[in-house]
């Protein structure tokens, strides 16, 4: 029986999955999106938001605390000086998970997992290059 355990499989044993969580976060962080399948995209949204609302108050504690799960200085870094601020207003809902279609593969279905004003901000920063030139 598997009453109140929560969470997917993903066809892995529990140090894999803790790994494959991790390091899709730092990917995700690092990039700001990133094509995985969608089982994978849903699963990530319950250990990253957290994070990036540990994010919203830069403490030591809250840093470190990051750091213990990600163990990535670098992710951590930009977890703290750009995520966290940018969504300082914002209640929650940090991610966003497209559908694309099926993996071409093993047909797998897949998704796009991205920071919600990613878009946003790019067209921000595309509106002012062309101001500037």
């Amino acid at each position: 029986m598997r009453h109140r355990k929560s969470g997917r499989k993903l066809n892995r044993n529990s140090p894999q999955r803790n790994s494959l969580k991790k390091n899709l976060a730092i990917s995700i962080i690092e990039h700001e999106s990133v094509s995985t399948t969608l089982a994978k995209a849903k699963e990530i949204r319950g250990f990253l938001e957290p994070l990036v609302t540990l994010a919203k108050e830069n403490t030591v504690a809250n840093q470190r605390l990051a750091y213990s799960r990600l163990r990535s200085k670098q992710a951590v870094a930009k977890l703290f000086e750009e995520l966290g601020p940018r969504y300082k207003d914002r209640p929650g809902g940090y991610l966003r998970v497209i559908k694309s279609g099926l993996r071409n593969g093993d047909k797998a279905p897949s998704a796009q997992i991205e920071f919600v004003d990613r878009q946003e901000k790019n067209l921000a920063e595309e509106i002012e290059e062309e101001v500037t030139s």
